[in-house]
């Protein structure tokens, strides 16, 4: 029989809760191998029609580029020309990468469902305003975290590769660029990306701590553009103004809607006491 102390108010013991807990993984798991497969099996489209699609210059970001260089008749911001050449030189690299690939994917894609179940398990232990919170709260990370992502995809991964493909100390040092370099630069990127997005619901929860306060964000707002500047400038070593423009712009866009969504001390408050 189970003691007071290992009931809950749900009225479920600890060894019940953990039971659940087991389901949850066992879930996680079975979508995430599912998901796994599906990319596994769909290798031609998952690599050429994606992650290799950014290493010519038929790219969609390219060819925007191009428009908007004519729109704006600045020739200099049409890219050149370029197709970075791919090779591998160990025996199974290109099997296990394939194999990596299909398990980040499956990862990112089944983020949303991972985060469904996790939901499920702490639903019977919240309240319901803890409920509506915690809803938003998963939410917004969800959707933070998926625009990092196709944010990396479509604009830093695409200007990175196209740089650093192209840069050269000396005319006669060939770059030859590995599948795994190149993978490895693909995923760390996007998921950088998206991790860089989640800024928001970070100084949220820090302001909420009281570590931080709006009118704080709002004080040294100079000195977040210039550190955001380095950061942009550390993701995308490129020495184009433009490239680096439209990278650091949805940073500090970011940190402004941080402001937005923090709080200051007087008004949490304030909010304590209207509650």
């Amino acid at each position: 029989m189970a003691t007071d102390s290992q009931v809950n108010d749900s009225g479920m013991t600890f060894w019940e809760h953990l039971d659940e807990f087991r389901k949850v993984l066992i879930r996680s798991v079975i979508a995430l191998v599912v998901l796994m497969v599906v990319v596994f099996v769909n290798k031609r489209f998952v690599f050429e029609t994606i992650i290799f699609a950014p290493r010519n210059s038929d790219f969609i970001l390219y060819k925007w580029m191009e428009s908007l260089a004519h729109l704006l008749k600045m020739p200099s911001m049409v890219p050149e020309p370029f197709q970075l050449e791919l090779q591998n030189i160990e025996l199974a690299a290109q099997f296990f990468t394939h194999i990596n690939v299909s398990l980040s994917l499956a990862f990112v894609l089944g983020t949303p469902f991972i985060l469904y179940q996790l939901w499920l398990f702490v639903k019977p232990a919240l309240y319901e305003k803890e409920r509506k919170a915690t809803v938003r709260a998963f939410g917004w990370c969800s959707l933070l975290f998926f625009l990092g992502v196709l944010a990396g995809y479509f604009f830093v991964f695409p200007l990175t590769i196209h740089f650093l493909g192209n840069y050269r100390v000396t005319d006669w040092v060939e770059n030859q660029i590995t599948l795994q370099s190149y993978v490895h630069m693909f995923t760390w990127l996007i998921l950088i990306m998206g991790v860089v997005f989640e800024m928001p619901i970070l100084f949220r929860v820090l302001s909420r701590l009281g570590i931080v306060s709006k009118n704080l964000l709002k004080k040294y707002r100079k000195h977040a553009f210039v550190i955001l500047l380095i950061v942009a400038a550390v993701i995308t070593p490129s020495a184009d103004a433009f490239t680096l423009f439209i990278v650091t712009l949805p940073l500090y866009m970011l940190y402004e809607v941080s402001i937005l969504v923090s709080f200051n001390k007087t008004q949490e408050e304030d909010d304590k006491a209207t509650a």
